[in-house]
């Protein structure tokens, strides 16, 4: 009797089916984690969305969106394509029958398990390769775009005479492209001899051929695409000498071609080339021979080749030919990259005169009056006094000051501004309502002359709550956008918003800008609920009619969101303008394939004893060769709104992505004139710049090579960081410049190469107001006799022992000194060195300033007041305003040979105005009036002009007879 399910351990139990409650509730889970997948997947890609539909640039997403999508679907297509491809075929080429071998009867398992699945295997493989192939190429999508739209530089490179524009926009595309060759027919190579290797068509340990003729042909097809694809990669690599970066003494960042390059790498490729495709021909010819023998031989010399023509033979000539006599075999291809790299980063036009670095005149009083026309030497360091905007101006804990803070030009004068923005730890109760809904925003701008202080404290034009002075107050002051404002508010709906508070009281207030995303139906709240990780989001009675989301909302996260293809500078600042407080950001273009331009790593040219993590500059492309200041962007710091500006109009990046992303950027006209006056030299590209520019200061081949010429930028000396000095935005008169006034510029110094002595200073014209806007001056100090440099200067301040005197005791107690930035200036020959000296002490919380440091020559200060350290160091007081020598009482009996022309009508009635117009003005100061204050200095001006005008008259010579 058969067996029926009995025996000792009883009947089987029978394993039922789930009942269809369980079904149910297993597919209802199912489908409810599949569609919570989705909306996770769904929710990333409709905030984005809906916040670029917010700022106006739903362009720039759905331009890049469709292009990643068309990249990923058309390289995961023919990845998926070209390996199913060759699975199927190498099926399809099977022999009819297996070899009788332990080795065939051991894969017999194999092949019977994957029989039932072979369809759904071969989908599968081609699915997971081509979602791979597909997202790395969706990874291009600014090499596609830059490809397609590329613009011709009309410049081209020395070597092969393309135009540049081959090597930053077509190359990489070409690189890519044979990349993703590479890859599709090594992975097809590989799930071709598994599939051959499964079904008998490669045999390892059986009896007979190792390869069936059909296996053979196959292979060899793909291995000569291999090998063809090899060739084009050696035809590249030519042009690729041009962008190749290698070590060479005469620059850590080496880029372009040298001897050895181009007259042993450059014919060794071409040989390859040829070789290359030798050897592909005789991969194809095994489909009518059938043999390995030939293809085999082939391959193995193209590897020896390239181990001898590619490898030893450039070694052989670097040794024998180039190193015995380098700079005569290099000197070409270093003025090759010389004149490259001064072009590509925008140096070429600097301007380097030698500077006696003396004093040309001994007429003290000359010396004094010329060291208050030369420039406005600013005390104000807007690195230090941060503490004393907070301490003087915070006027709430939820407010706050950056660490550091801005310098621009209002009214002619060099100011310090800051915004009072809100500082989220300093809210007195954190939760979410607070956090969230309340506490949203800043309030007014903080200013400061920075030429002057008041008992050592800011000078400020602008100050308290809500913000008064030489803005006024007609001005939108909340800060809603700012470099502090990191963390997301929701605004405008039923809870009120905590505008400021004063005396009376706290201030309410309800967004009522058009920025952000609405949160108006409930599929916004819950995607943003998702993408902030927020559930309340969902739920809260706090958001509801006109409720708005804000995020995105630091300056450089907003243009870097609108703007991808852009590198932003780590220096936004603040601006009012026409009304509004705006946010300038400077913007670079930058690529790393401009032919022989040497390249530099854009995080450690930016950095200084200043930058941070937050501030330095980091590029998409972190090395870069060339880089232009091609757009200035505002963000408005109340309703976020992003405005980018075409500011170099010659620039082929921009002119690529401005075609790429129509209608993105505005034209350089567009520029309103009230901003305008705002604009400013960029400090990162002046970093870059004065980096570059301590090595290629240098035109002639020879010199490069030698390295005598060499600079360094100094350390700063006011810090023990050992970090680089920061350069200085001040107005100044720079030797040889068009303008006769000062003018608004970006300084350095440099020292030579481990020496502390002045080497040379550089100057950029920071005013793009002026026709030399852009203008990079350097004086060349003389190496026979150098000036000291800020290192030894600093040295000498601290050595003087009255100056160590009075330094110990301004550290009497627990006061610390902090030492202000050592500005130096050109004049009359000579180099006059400023630094304003800080006392913070242990009760005060910010620092004072309390001493100026001066010195000119071998004469040094160490004063209360800048004017008395200049007094000091020239031997000569300061210049009064000068008066008509007729005006002045004469000696009895001494006549001046001219009618005293006080006595004049018009002479008279002018000076009354003048004085008048002073009187106003100490008015309008002390009430605030800044408008009145502003009128009355221009009846000032405009009365002693007359009156000077009329003085000329009277005491211009008579003529003779």
């Amino acid at each position: 009797m058969p067996d029926r399910g009995g025996g000792p351990s009883g009947p089987r139990m029978r394993v039922g089916r789930p009942s269809r409650r369980a079904r149910t509730l297993l597919l209802t889970l199912g489908v409810l984690a599949v569609l919570a997948m989705a909306f996770i997947m769904f929710a990333g890609f409709w905030t984005d969305w809906l916040w670029f539909r917010s700022v106006k640039y739903s362009s720039v997403f759905t331009t890049t969106l469709w292009t990643k999508i068309g990249l990923f679907a058309v390289f995961g297509l023919l990845m998926a394509g070209a390996v199913g491809l060759n699975v199927w075929l190498a099926y399809r080429l099977r022999p009819p029958l297996s070899a009788m071998s332990m080795e065939q009867q051991s894969l017999d398992r194999y092949r019977m398990s994957v029989a039932p699945y072979r369809k759904w295997l071969l989908l599968g493989i081609a699915a997971v390769v081509g979602l791979i192939a597909g997202a790395s190429a969706a990874g291009q999508w600014k090499t596609w775009l830059m490809y397609v739209n590329g613009v011709p530089f009309g410049k081209k490179d020395p070597q092969f005479h393309l135009d540049v524009s081959f090597y930053t926009f077509d190359l990489p595309w070409y690189r890519f492209l044979l990349g993703f060759g590479f890859a599709a027919v090594v992975l097809s190579v590989i799930a071709a001899v598994v599939v051959h290797y499964l079904y008998g068509g490669l045999r390892v340990t059986s009896p007979g051929a190792r390869a069936t003729a059909a296996a053979t042909g196959h292979l060899s097809v793909l291995l000569g695409l291999f090998v063809t694809l090899k060739a084009v990669a050696y035809w590249l690599d030519r042009y690729g000498l041009a962008v190749k970066s290698s070590d060479f003494k005469a620059s850590d960042n080496w880029t372009g071609l040298r001897y050895v390059d181009a007259n042993a790498y450059l014919p060794a490729k071409t040989i390859l080339v040829a070789i290359a495709a030798i050897c592909a021909v005789l991969f194809f010819a095994t489909l009518w021979r059938r043999t390995w023998q030939l293809p085999v031989i082939g391959f193995g010399l193209m590897v020896l080749s390239a181990i001898l023509i590619g490898g030893l033979y450039p070694a052989i000539v670097q040794k024998f030919q180039v190193q015995p006599n380098e700079q005569a075999k290099e000197s070409p291809y270093v003025e090759k990259n010389i004149k490259a790299t001064r072009d590509a980063y925008g140096i070429d036009g600097t301007e380097v005169k030698d500077y006696p670095a003396v004093p040309q005149t001994d007429d003290r009083t000359k010396l004094r009056a010329a060291a208050d026309t030369t420039a406005s030497l600013r005390l104000l360091d807007p690195n230090i006094v941060s503490p004393a905007f907070q301490q003087l101006q915070q006027v709430k804990g939820y407010y706050g000051f950056p660490s550091t803070l801005a310098v621009d030009r209002y009214n002619g004068q060099d100011t310090v501004i800051g915004l009072r923005e809100l500082n989220i730890g300093g809210i007195p109760k954190n939760n979410w309502i607070n956090d969230h809904f309340k506490y949203t925003h800043g309030y007014g701008v903080v200013a400061a002359k920075g030429t002057t202080v008041k008992d050592g404290a800011p000078d400020f034009t602008q100050s308290d709550l809500p913000s008064k002075g030489m803005f006024g107050t007609d001005f939108e002051q909340r800060i809603y956008y700012g470099e502090q404002t990191k963390q997301y508010s929701i605004v405008g709906g039923p809870q009120k918003e905590l505008d400021y508070s004063d005396d009376k009281g706290e201030k309410e207030t309800s967004y009522k800008g058009d920025s952000g995303v609405n949160l108006d139906n409930p599929v916004n709240r819950a995607a943003y609920a998702l993408a902030f990780s927020e559930p309340q989001i969902l739920y809260s009675g706090a958001i509801g009619d006109g409720s708005r989301i804000l995020y995105n909302r630091t300056p450089k996260d907003r243009v870097e969101a609108v703007a991808p293809w852009l590198t932003i500078d780590g220096a936004p600042y603040p601006a009012v303008v026409d009304g509004r407080i705006k946010w300038i950001v400077d913007a670079y273009t930058t690529t790393n394939g401009y032919p022989y331009a040497s390249r530099t790593t854009l995080g450690q040219s930016t950095a200084d004893s200043l930058t941070n993590n937050q501030r330095a500059v980091v590029a998409q492309e972190n090395r870069v060769n060339y880089i232009r200041n091609s757009v200035k962007a505002t963000v408005d710091a109340y309703d976020g709104t992003v405005n980018l500006y075409q500011w170099d109009t010659q620039d082929p990046v921009l002119k690529t992505w401005m075609k790429a992303f129509p209608g993105t950027v505005k034209a350089k006209s567009e520029i309103p004139k009230p901003l305008m006056e705002h604009l400013r030299y960029p400090q990162d590209l002046f970093k870059v710049q004065r980096e570059l520019l301590t090595r290629y200061h240098v035109t002639d081949p020879q010199t490069f090579l030698s390295g005598s010429e060499a600079w360094a930028v100094p350390d700063d000396p006011t810090t023990k960081a050992g970090t680089a000095v920061p350069p200085y935005y001040l107005s100044m008169k720079m030797p040889g410049q068009r303008e006769k006034d000062q003018v608004f510029s970006l300084t350095t110094t440099f020292t030579p190469n481990e020496r502390p002595n002045l080497s040379a200073f550089m100057a950029v014209n920071a005013d793009p107001g002026t026709p030399d806007y852009g203008k990079i001056r350097i004086l060349k100090m003389p190496t026979s006799k150098p000036p000291d440099g800020p290192g030894q200067v600093q040295s000498k301040f601290q050595s003087e022992p009255k100056i160590a005197e009075s330094i110990r005791l301004l550290r009497g107690g627990d006061s610390e000194i902090e030492y202000g930035n050592l500005l130096a200036v050109p004049m009359d020959g000579g180099m006059l060195y400023v630094e304003p000296v800080y006392v913070r002490s242990s009760t005060l919380k910010y620092p004072l300033l309390r001493k100026v440091l001066v010195t000119y020559g071998n004469q040094t200060a160490f004063e209360d007041t800048l004017e008395k350290a200049l007094n000091v160091v020239f031997g000569a007081e300061a210049p009064t305003t000068p008066v008509p020598p007729e005006t002045q009482p004469t000696k009895p009996g001494e006549s001046t040979g001219n009618p005293p022309t006080a006595q004049d009508p018009t002479v008279k009635a002018a000076l009354a105005d003048a004085q008048k117009a002073v009187e106003e003005a100490d008015k309008a100061m002390k009430a605030g009036d800044w408008t009145a204050y502003g009128k009355a200095q221009s009846d000032l001006q405009a009365a002693l002009k007359r009156a000077i005008d009329a003085e000329a008259k009277l005491t211009a010579p008579k003529p003779a007879g």
